[in-house]
């Protein structure tokens, strides 16, 4: 009976679930990860806010995000889809080298950080890797470097975004984008008026007047992308 077992668990396929708001992105990284014959591809989203109901529904083994999302950034669907779906191993696709925004997915619960300028087998190394329990990052991303940023950040000052609940950063990210409160609250099953109190709340908590210093908070945050 155990041999049995055995085999059906190594037969088993890797389940993954692709995020990007471009589909022809989306159609090649099926392609690429369907290529392997361990990999199957269950699900896909073109938005932050849909991918993690997404995850949180499908629980896949794997999420393929990429770090700039519209409606919710790939850092806030990382945190996000860890606290509903722990199992979920993280994968963000980022074309930013910086170690800041590398440094961020790791704290936010990504298993792997890959640039899209790598190669296919950097991918799939990648997606193994992370299922297997280890850490990656896409060369020359520095292990070593990686580990002395977080280093310097843990004794820097608590940045205000973390004091906000995930609905305030939701609402944060819409806003920014351009988003009424009675659009927001459309997207979010929220009321106009709960989306204008959650909105009154995080500006405080950023210090922030208008909505010229929201965009430029959410552009210094690397919430929106300035490309």
């Amino acid at each position: 009976m155990k041999p049995q077992l055995l085999e059906q668990d190594k037969s088993k396929k890797t389940t993954i679930v692709l995020a990007d708001d471009h589909k022809v992105v989306r159609q090649g990284l099926r392609a690429v990860l369907e290529a392997n014959s361990s990999f199957r591809v269950i699900g896909e989203a073109g938005e932050g806010l849909e991918t993690t109901r997404l995850a949180e529904r499908l629980r896949p083994d794997v999420l393929v995000l990429d770090l700039m999302m519209p409606g919710l950034s790939g850092l806030e669907v990382t945190r996000q889809v860890k606290k509903r779906s722990p199992k979920t191993h993280v994968v963000v696709l980022s074309m930013h080298r910086d170690e800041s925004y590398v440094l961020e997915a790791l704290k936010n619960g990504a298993a792997a950080y890959v640039l899209k300028d790598s190669s296919v087998e950097e991918l799939v190394k990648a997606v193994i890797e992370a299922v297997a329990g280890r850490r990656y990052l896409s060369p020359p991303l520095s292990q070593s470097a990686i580990d002395a940023y977080v280093q310097r950040a843990s004794t820097a000052t608590r940045d205000r975004y973390d004091s906000l609940s995930s609905r305030e950063r939701e609402v944060l990210q819409l806003a920014a984008e351009g988003h009424t409160n009675a659009e927001i609250g459309k997207r979010l099953f929220i009321s106009p008026r709960t989306v204008e109190i959650h909105r009154a709340n995080m500006m405080q908590k950023l210090a922030l007047r208008n909505q010229t210093d929201l965009i430029r908070y959410a552009l210094k945050q690397g919430i929106l992308s300035n490309d």
